[in-house]
């Protein structure tokens, strides 16, 4: 994987660039839709690349490993060609999954015992299984196997977390390099800084990853309860530190006030379930705010759902998309779906024009308010 620094806002720290890997060429800053198990809810893939222009989608080790399970993936050659998807993907580690199983999972420093959601089966990921893991999934991307801990811990706690997630870092790159990819093509790992809401640990972090001069950097343990304003700072702090001429993910964010934000402190590439998710429960983003097509208001719009978005936007109205989350038809999830991944997609390409255009900041400031707001 190679990434060409391309141009840099003048009155802030974002940028654009392109990454390229086996699979393609990635614009940044760049949006990512989830695709779990292996598939982005609702949407096919024929939608993801005509009317989304999805360059890259995640998949999830966690759920991958359990179902279809890893002899199935070996088997069919690996995650592209199990699901058909022929362009970049990145495969996060699990551990955000693994330690959100309160109660049912077991910490230790060998690894994390737990038990599948799905059928209360008991399972082990280390650090080299889930290298082993990634390298059978066959992403683009892999990460690092690391502990998210909650955004609202105490300093111990985040400082004997950060401690161990490095020792787990040293031991996937160990394994990473000990092992080759299996189906013809490379992979890169990408390192996460963790360090809770807590500068100093923050900063000890982003120092270590940006020493093991890996092809990219991550930023995890962010968005998962503590206050805006402080993800905001330590995006800032941990940017300072990560080296200008790799890309910085940063993971599981968010809004799209959230990305603006994120991509005017330096970040590249982001990903998030909130487009789909929210989509299926009706609500719509939109440079003009946020809208809920449950509400009796859209009931007799027959304007289209946006005027100037992906084709799916332009054909079906607002009271037609009303009509179907009304009468629960599960056609009503995919539009909301795509319209609101091609949106996200959208933001982030205008994003890139106005920082090659050198007016960024100023286009940000215009709309960053409109975007949050309720119609």
């Amino acid at each position: 994987m190679t990434f060409e620094l391309q141009h840099t806002d003048p009155s802030s720290d974002a940028r654009a660039g392109l990454i390229t890997t086996a699979h393609g060429q990635i614009k940044t800053p760049i949006f990512m839709p989830v695709g779990t198990a292996g598939t982005v809810k609702a949407v096919h893939f024929r939608e993801l690349k005509e009317q989304i222009n999805a360059q890259i989608i995640l998949g999830n080790t966690y759920h991958l490993y359990l179902r279809p399970g890893l002899d199935i993936l070996k088997a069919a050659g690996g995650l592209h060609k199990f699901n058909g998807w022929d362009r970049p993907i990145l495969t996060d580690s699990g551990g955000f999954q693994v330690f959100s199983l309160t109660g049912i999972r077991k910490l230790r420093e060998e690894g994390c015992e737990f038990r599948s959601h799905i059928d209360g089966s008991k399972h082990f990921f280390s650090p080299e299984s889930v290298m082993d893991t990634e390298r059978i999934i066959g992403a683009d991307i892999m990460m690092a196997f690391d502990e998210c801990p909650p955004g609202d811990c105490d300093y111990q706690y985040a400082k004997t977390s950060l401690a161990m997630t490095h020792r787990w870092l040293d031991r996937c790159i160990k394994r990473f390099n000990e092992t080759q990819p299996l189906y013809g093509y490379d992979q890169c790992l990408f390192p996460i800084v963790q360090g809770a809401a807590y500068k100093d640990l923050r900063e000890e972090s982003a120092k270590y990853i940006a020493d093991k001069g890996a092809d990219g950097n991550a930023i995890g343990g962010l968005a998962v309860g503590e206050p805006t304003e402080v993800m905001y700072e330590m995006i800032e702090v941990v940017n300072a530190i990560l080296p200008k001429d790799k890309p910085r993910y940063l993971m599981g964010v968010g809004t799209p006030q959230n990305i603006l934000e994120g991509i005017e402190r330096g970040v590249d590439m982001f990903d998030c379930v909130m487009p789909t998710r929210n989509g299926r429960n009706a609500m719509l983003f939109t440079y003009e705010g946020t809208m809920n097509m449950r509400n009796k208001k859209w009931e007799n719009d027959f304007t289209p759902i946006d005027p100037n978005g992906c084709d799916t936007d332009q054909l079906c109205t607002k009271a037609y998309l009303h009509h179907l989350f009304k009468a629960k038809e599960y056609l009503a999830l995919q539009i909301a779906s795509i319209h609101n991944l091609a949106f996200y997609l959208r933001l982030v390409t205008d994003a890139r024009q106005h920082i090659q255009q050198g007016d960024f900041s100023t286009w940000k400031r215009g709309i960053i308010e409109q975007l949050g707001r309720r119609i």
